[in-house]
């Protein structure tokens, strides 16, 4: 049974992508076979942080556009068995994502590749990118940092995965959303800088994923186009 899991934040630049990487190469190095997929049309970052952005001729658009299938577009990942890459169009704008579009992709993935999981790395905000990439999700991770408006954003988020997605129209309520907490500093959470861990989990009521610390290392991964969790002495 393919499980799709989202990953979410109403604020850009708190992790998203970082943590779909992360996340999906986790994954796969426990044996389960994963894409992770960028729906950040017209930007596209994925491929930069998995390393392959040199090796990719076709993307998620030519794959819902009928340019090309989905055996052509995933980019096999070089350093882990099982991990299976689809980068975003440079070249398109979100228009070119649609619900039939979207389905057809995951469909695919799940019938014809037989993948485990399928991480959607969304775009911020709630526009259409970000609306795609949740709308068949069975799970989802809300990315935030420590700071009110990146909080607040989140809020908001989790406000649209219960009432914007297939599980809800279809009458099956929320989808579990759990919250990743991204650049965390216990220091300056003392020193009245940064919300706590209790603070953010009060306001979002959510279940709690995991915290990840403020680390040079997810920067030098980023730069290096290694996924953070292949850093074995890093504590993020």
């Amino acid at each position: 049974m393919t499980k799709i899991v989202v990953v979410t934040s109403g604020k850009g630049g708190v992790g998203k992508t970082t943590t779909s990487a992360a996340l999906a190469t986790g994954l796969a190095l426990r044996g389960f076979k994963t894409t992770v997929i960028d729906f950040d049309v017209g930007l596209r970052n994925l491929d930069l942080i998995m390393g392959c952005e040199r090796r990719v001729v076709y993307d998620l658009v030519n794959v819902i556009s009928g340019d090309a299938n989905i055996k052509q577009a995933l980019i096999k990942d070089k350093k882990v068995d099982n991990l299976f890459i689809l980068p975003a169009s440079q070249t398109r704008d979100k228009d070119a994502l649609t619900i039939e579009g979207v389905e057809g992709v995951l469909n695919a993935l799940r019938d014809d590749m037989q993948m485990d999981y399928i991480i959607c790395d969304s775009p911020a905000g709630i526009e259409k990118g970000a609306l795609m990439a949740a709308y068949f999700a069975d799970e989802a991770v809300v990315v935030t940092n420590p700071e009110v408006s990146s909080v607040r954003d989140s809020d908001r988020i989790i406000g649209i995965l219960a009432s914007k997605t297939r599980h809800a129209e279809q009458g099956d309520g929320d989808i579990p959303s759990r919250l990743l907490l991204t650049r965390y500093s216990p220091e300056r959470v003392e020193n009245g800088q940064m919300l706590s861990v209790e603070d953010v989990q009060e306001i979002l009521a959510i279940e709690l994923l995991g915290v990840i610390p403020e680390s040079q290392a997810v920067l030098n991964a980023s730069n290096s186009g290694s996924p953070v969790i292949l850093d074995t002495e890093s504590d993020a």
